[in-house]
């Protein structure tokens, strides 16, 4: 069913969606779940849909039916192979066919049953399905990064402050042991003054696996291509659009790997740094683009922030200098973490036991779990909404020095740029109608 055609019918899209720019402050503490829904039935499930069944998307949705006091009743996609692939995986689960299978997502926000979405589309949906699930009063756990452009991360945070929603990013390295332990011995002191932080993201080693002509292909049965397209611009139909990677690599879907990957290592290089999105800071950034079958996006980059304060951070693509991961350097020591392990400078770091008035973060082991927790104590969860944007936003902005060629200036109290109209113009991205925040 088109976007046109049934744009009007979901009582939650008619209403506004402009969502103001500037952050709202709200306490961390939320209006409590609207589990009348779930207290009442089946003791105090957590009933949940699950929005964008690829890879993570599935692998997220097995995550959630893994606990006993929760309940998939819906999944939802654009093809039809992969909503009813879903919904077989959901009801071989539950023993019954008891789940829904729906092609346009305002049908499963809609549903009044459903306390919880998981949303795992392609990037440019994400705003998108956001607001308007926070609207529908739905609590979330979204994948990253949030969204394509600074402004739709703004439109995110502003709505689920609005609606007092719990949102978890899907920054899953914020519960694991070793990066929340590289981060506390950043904000406890234990490197000195902090002065240089190093982050790389893989790059060009991510290559394109559609390799048939660039020409127009039919759209295959079972596939709903003008929801596929969305609020992106509308191109004729060839099945390098859908392949993966190749739509992290195409701009209409993506900002790239410098946003869609880096943001993992960013969020942790913000986590043990604050500062780095909390002081106003110069960046310039060099790299070069792709130009490969549909493939546009940045490929390589290598981007300098520097602060008034003296801090400075380093962020480029593997090995472009910097190795993949975040490293913190201080004036005693330094602590390197990646997903391959942890290493520090002295090695003796690695033996500090951080006590609880040294600035210890908040602990998570299960990065689904502690989602699930918060949904139901109504309280923020590791990878807050605010830490998903401000992890995007900092891939987001280097690649705008990239394509404007020059230094920006960056005010985080406003997020804007300082005295640069043209730079600000670009922290938007138009979107197609009907689709709009």
């Amino acid at each position: 069913m088109s976007a046109q055609k049934n744009f009007n019918r979901r009582r939650f899209l008619k209403k506004a969606t402009g969502i103001a720019a500037g952050a709202i402050a709200f306490p961390y503490v939320m209006p409590s779940l609207s589990l009348g829904k779930a207290d009442s039935a089946a003791s105090n499930r957590i009933v949940m849909g699950c929005i964008g069944m690829g890879g993570q998307g599935t692998s997220n949705m097995r995550a959630f039916m893994g606990y006993g006091d929760v309940r998939v009743v819906a999944v939802c996609d654009v093809r039809a192979e992969r909503r009813q692939k879903a919904r077989d995986i959901v009801d071989r689960q539950y023993g019954d066919k008891g789940c829904a299978a729906y092609n346009d997502f305002r049908d499963l926000l809609a549903r009044e049953d459903i306390d919880a979405v998981m949303i795992a589309p392609p990037d440019h949906w994400h705003a998108l399905m956001a607001v308007a699930a926070a609207q529908a009063g739905k609590d979330m756990y979204c994948e990253k990064p949030l969204g394509v452009a600074v402004l739709e991360g703004q439109a995110i945070r502003d709505a689920v402050r609005r609606y007092g929603r719990v949102f978890q990013t899907g920054t899953q390295q914020r519960s694991e042991r070793k990066f929340r332990f590289a981060c506390e011995l950043a904000r406890s002191g234990y490197l000195g003054k902090l002065h240089t932080v190093k982050v790389a993201a893989p790059g060009p080693e991510y290559k394109r696996t559609y390799r048939k002509p660039t020409t127009v292909e039919p759209i295959p049965p079972g596939l709903d291509y003008d929801m596929y397209v969305g609020p992106a611009p509308m191109k004729h139909y060839n099945g390098g659009r859908l392949a993966w990677p190749d739509w992290y690599l195409i701009w209409d879907y993506c900002a790239g790997f410098i946003v869609n990957w880096g943001v993992h290592h960013l969020d942790i290089a913000n986590w043990g740094c604050p500062a780095l999105t909390g002081e106003p800071f110069e960046v310039v950034c060099k790299g070069s683009y792709r130009n490969d079958g549909f493939t546009d996006n940045i490929n390589d980059w290598q981007a300098e922030f520097n602060y008034t304060n003296g801090l400075r951070m380093t962020y480029t693509d593997t090995g472009n200098p910097n190795k993949q991961g975040c490293r913190f350097e201080g004036d005693k020591g330094w602590v390197h973490v990646n997903r391959g392990g942890i290493w520090a400078g002295p090695a003796s770091l690695l033996e500090v036991k951080i006590e609880p008035n040294e600035g210890r973060l908040y602990e998570s082991t299960n990065h689904h779990g502690d989602f699930l927790q918060c949904v139901r104590t109504r309280r923020d969860p590791v990878s807050p909404v605010e830490a998903g944007h401000k992890a995007s936003y900092l891939g987001l902005i280097p690649e705008i020095a990239v394509r404007l060629k020059r230094k920006l200036r960056w005010d985080p109290a406003d997020e804007r740029f300082i005295g640069d109209n043209e730079a600000n113009r670009m922290l938007a991205r138009p979107m197609r109608s009907p689709w709009h925040l």
